[in-house]
Formats: structure tokens, sequence, C-alpha cells
């Protein structure tokens, strides 16, 4: 509750001082079914690195096979392609090390970056990354566009080259409203542990398929036609297959080995992508969730026959937004509605069923609802469940979260007038000008400590003073205003004296009546 002028004991001080700490720290919770999901994205982000792992593997031996074969033809592609892998490894094994570091700075030196303990800290990756003098932030955005740079400079096709440099990018994301100074505060500034590894990951999984693209086209670069193909396949490569919602999903959807003078003809989703578009598929994103990408691509052979090769793959589009927390606290207020943000990660908010032990649930919007808890659960825990409508319409439990339900603090009064500039001005004891005292025309109530913002109506009170004989005298009255008797009363004091607001009593939105504490007030 704020303090203002009231004249509290150092430990009164001390004790709501001590709150407001609290309430801060608990305003950080971050709510675990997020950080949940953040491990699945790992995990698919890791299965993603290791298949191209092995395809980037394949296509090195395959490269070093052609060398063994003719090394004098193929040693410029190939010396280029063991300074590709070396870079590769050296920069993917770099961010390995800094995803250790921060996991250990997080569960100690047994930290385990596959069984991650504490994912909601907020701190380790702000301090491996951003610290001021040794913080590997800038190094590693300097060593990505040092990579970058020497991946799109062995690329020979336009395309493939920009979607490198566009999925290698160290750009700070817009973000209306918010001042980003560089690319390592956007992504690691109070980033959560489970978060900050999932988009290491991710670039790492940019790495491998930058890696890919550029040995691919190494190898092209070969007379393929001295060495006997025996396999086609059709393949997805995405730039991303996370995508925030807003931005576009872009692939492309080709065969591995084709013929430069036929045009195959690629089917997705139910429709045939236009000539122009050279295998290229983009589609917008406005709902999140996960979404299908299938079909197939068809080819003519030289007897005239049709080869025909299915593929099928899927790209997730989630909010732009990281952490999810309830907007006051992990603790509801009985008698008051409640905010909080409910969400899923990779399910469209029409998807989401919450509901409570004790209570009732409204929504409010997109991902907010208000809670409000029943007044007989004070002092007990009401359970806010979520669960989600699976694409076949299953519907599973995604979290159980408890709020401690409690009753409200009780307010403080106060007096409200405006100063000479026109500012209004909250009166909360002490000294004070005779003409703002006479213009506040009563006394107000709420809490107001930046957390809470809530207004009680004030019943009664009643001014106590001491008349010329030194005996103090009660002057009741009913409602907030000061009666006329008060308003003599204030007309004639002079200044330096001084009169108590006291047994002021207010009821709240939860309906209880309490008796708040005086206010001392002296004239100047």
């Amino acid at each position: 509750m704020a303090v203002g002028n009231n004249p509290n004991s150092p430990r009164q001080k001390m004790i709501n001082l001590m709150y407001l700490v609290f309430i801060a720290m608990m305003a950080l919770n971050v709510s675990s079914e997020v950080l949940e999901g953040f491990v699945l994205v790992e995990d698919s982000l890791q299965n993603s690195i290791d298949n191209s792992t092995e395809r980037n593997a394949i296509v090195s031996n395959e490269l070093e096979t052609y060398y063994q074969t003719n090394p004098d033809k193929v040693r410029e592609w190939y010396n280029k392609g063991v300074q590709v892998g070396r870079a590769s490894e050296d920069i993917y094994n770099y961010v390995q090390e800094l995803k250790v570091r921060i996991v250990q700075l997080a569960d100690g030196k047994k930290g385990d970056v596959n069984d991650i303990q504490h994912k909601d800290d907020l701190e380790a990756a702000s301090r491996i990354m951003l610290a001021p003098l040794n913080g590997e932030g800038r190094q590693l955005r300097e060593a990505i566009d040092s990579y970058r740079t020497m991946m799109a400079n062995l690329m020979t096709d336009p395309g493939k080259q920009h979607i490198i440099e566009e999925s290698l990018s160290t750009q700070p994301p817009r973000q209306t409203g918010i001042n980003v100074r560089n690319w390592e505060e956007a992504l690691f500034e109070n980033m959560p542990v489970a978060a900050a590894i999932t988009l290491l990951t991710k670039l790492q999984s940019d790495i491998r398929y930058a890696q890919g693209e550029v040995m691919n086209n190494l190898l092209n670069s070969v007379d393929v036609g001295d060495y006997r193909v025996n396999m086609v396949e059709a393949q997805v490569v995405p730039v991303s297959q996370i995508v925030m919602r807003g931005s576009s999903y872009e692939a492309n959807i080709v065969l591995s080995a084709i013929d430069s003078t036929k045009r195959p003809d690629v089917y997705v989703n139910g429709r045939m992508l236009e000539a122009k578009d050279n295998g290229r598929f983009v589609v917008p994103t406005s709902n999140t969730g996960t979404f299908p990408v299938e079909g197939y691509i068809e080819m003519p052979n030289s007897d005239g026959s049709i080869l025909r090769r299915d593929f099928r793959s899927e790209y997730f589009v989630t909010e732009p937004s990281a952490t999810v927390a309830p907007t006051m606290m992990n603790i509801l207020y009985a008698g008051i509605e409640n905010p909080i943000r409910i969400a899923v990660p990779g399910i469209p908010s029409g998807n989401v069923f919450p509901s409570i032990s004790s209570g009732s649930l409204t929504k409010k919007g997109e991902s907010i609802w208000d809670a409000l808890p029943a007044a007989s659960s004070v002092g007990q825990e009401a359970i806010v469940t979520v669960t989600a409508q699976m694409a076949d319409g299953r519907r599973v439990e995604m979290a159980r979260t408890p709020f401690r339900v409690k009753m409200l603090p009780d307010p403080m009064p106060y007096l409200e007038y405006k100063d000479q500039n026109g500012n209004v001005r909250k009166f909360r004891g002490g000294n004070i000008v005779k003409r703002n005292l006479m213009e506040a025309g009563g006394i107000l109530a709420a809490i107001d400590d930046d957390i809470l913002n809530i207004q009680f109506t004030v019943l009664r009170f009643e001014l106590i003073y001491p008349d010329s004989f030194g005996n103090m005298i009660n002057e009741p009255t009913e409602g907030g205003n000061f009666s006329e008797r008060q308003k003599n009363f204030i007309r004639g004091l002079a200044r330096g004296k001084q009169f108590w607001v006291n047994r002021v009593v207010a009821r709240g939105p939860d309906g209880i009546e309490r008796s708040i504490p005086p206010i001392q007030v002296i004239v100047n």
C-alpha cells in the first residue's frame, strides 16, 4: 500500500517496502505450461537438426568420394566444402557451449541442457550474454555475421543466398513502442532459460540449414554428368519451421535431383504452384497452431511417363510473446475481477477452455480472462484448470495452476485537491493550505499502490479537534463529504492549528466495511 506522508513507524515502513518487493517478485513468475511448451519446440528443433546433420554428412561424404575419384577436377569444391564444414562446426559448438554455460549458471555445475530444472530463471541468459565486460552476446553476433557473409559468398543461387542471409540475420526485431538497441538484447534480456536455450537451438538449426544449402551448391558445381544419380526425393526446405504470428511461412519445395531443362509441377495443399513461383510456397499466418504442408511433385520422364514424389511437412505458428504470467501476481482477491492471461502455445485462443475451482471465469479478450473467486474461498486455493481442443477433436488438460485467494487489503484515506498548476494531488497527512483543504470537500479512500488501484466508498468519519479549553471535540458526519459544521470549523482554523480525521469507515467492491487509519491535518 502507499506510504505517502502517513507518519508510520520505521517498522511499518519496512513492512510496506517488503510487501512491494514481494509483489514485484511474484509478478515475474512464469507459468509452467508455457515453459513446458518451449521444451516441445526444443525437441522439434533438435529432431530437425539431427536430420539436417545426417543429410549434410551424406553430401559431404559424396563430395569426398568425388574428390577421391577425380581430385584435380573436384579439388576446388572439396577444399571449400572442408572450409564450410570447419566453420559450421566451430560456430555450432560455440553456440552449444553457450547453452551449457547458461544452464549450468541456472542449475549448477551439474546442469543438463536436455533436462533444465530452473526453466523460469530470468537472470542466467542475461548474465552470460549481456554482462557489461565479458558478455558473449556481441561476440556471438559478430561470429554469426562473419559466418553468414562466408556462406552467402559461396552461394551461386541469388534466391537461396537471400534465404541464408535472412535466416542468419542479426538485425534486432522490429517491435512497435520498444527501443531495442541490438540483436543480443532483443533475444536475451530478461529471457527465461527455457526460451533462451530454444532460441540458441533455433540458431543451431539455421546453421545446419545454411551448411546444407552451401554443401549442396558446391556438390552441384561439380559436373554431375560424370556420376550416376540413383535416387530422386521430394523435399520441403523451410526458411524456418517456427513462425511468429503476423509474419509469413516460407519454404522451397524441390526435388533433390533435377533436370534443368524440365520444370516439375508442384501441388501443395490441394493447389498447383504457378510456374513463376519456381517451387516457392508462401502463405500468410494469422492464427497460431500447427499447419500441414503436403502434396506431390510430378516430373515427365524421357519415355513419356510421369515421375511422382509425395511430400509432407508442417510448420508452427506461435505468438510473438515468449512469456505467459498472471497480470496480478499469483494471488486472486475475493470480491473483485482479477485479470489473468491464459494461452497454450500452438493452440488458437478459441480452442482453450479454462475453469476455476471456486468462483467464475469470464473471457474479456483474446487471451485475457477475469477471475472472480468466491468469498468463501478466502485463505484457500483456487485452482485454474486449462484444457485445449486438439486438431483431432480431443480435449486435453494442459495445466492446473493454483492461486491463493486473499481478502482485499485495507485502503488508505486521503483528501484530493488541485495544486496551482491544475495537477490533482492526494493529501494523506501533514501540512496543507487551508484553501486546498476546503477545495477537497471531503474524505476519499482507495488502494493505489501501483499494483492494485481500487476505489472504496467512505460511509462515515469524524473530525477530532481541541477547543479553547483543551477538551477534544468530536464532529461526526455520514458519507464522505464534510458537513456544514465541519466546514465552519475548518474555515475558522488559524495557521499552525491541527485536527484529526478519525473513525473513517469505508466499504470496498467486496461489500466489506472496514475501519481505516486516521489522518493528521496541520493547517499552513
